[in-house]
């Protein structure tokens, strides 16, 4: 495991890379409110309803900086996406720490159903910034070990966001090699 932190003016971005080799074989809801939304729910449900997007944007510049390097995309999956989303609400809660805490408990659940060779995390949480996905992107290139497991030889991805009401986004990028 890594841990990096990088400090961008008064900011920090901080990034935990993890890999791990193995040879084995939210459903949402809208409600009415029943009192006035106030400012701090409406800024959640704003950021909220951009996530997909974000989760796009940090695959397509994983793919870019891929293709820079001549290594093939990788296809997101939304299983994996399940457990990389999860883990990433869990930090932004503060249910678990930020840390590869339970990576072994998402690979084993993403190897339900998908047989593996290989699996990798990347993790980063920051606050503050315009372009929260491309500071996580660009912390996780400028460190050897998230860089290894963007590079390694995987065909899948799965990629989580959340932001807590503090405003601190959490990434968690989980890659697959399948057998």
């Amino acid at each position: 495991m890594m841990l990096t932190t990088f400090k961008v003016g008064m900011l920090s971005v901080v990034a935990i890379a993890s890999s791990l080799a193995w040879s084995h074989t939210a459903v949402g809801a809208l409600f009415a409110p029943t009192q006035p939304i106030t400012v701090k729910q409406q800024r959640l449900a704003q950021a909220t309803s951009t996530i997909p997007a974000l989760e796009q944007a940090v695959l397509t510049q994983i793919n870019q900086y891929r293709a820079s390097r001549k290594l093939p995309p990788l296809t997101l999956d939304s299983r994996i996406s399940v457990q990389a989303r999860a883990h990433s609400q869990a930090m932004a809660s503060g249910r678990t720490p930020f840390s590869h805490n339970g990576f072994q408990q998402r690979v084993q659940a993403i190897a339900r159903a998908i047989p593996y060779s290989s699996a990798a995390e990347n993790v980063a949480y920051n606050q503050g910034y315009s372009d929260p996905v491309r500071q996580a992107v660009q912390g996780w290139l400028q460190s050897t070990g998230h860089r290894q497991n963007i590079e390694g030889s995987f065909d899948l991805t799965g990629v989580g966001i959340a932001q807590n009401a503090k405003g601190e986004y959490y990434f968690t990028q989980i890659f697959i090699r399948r057998r």
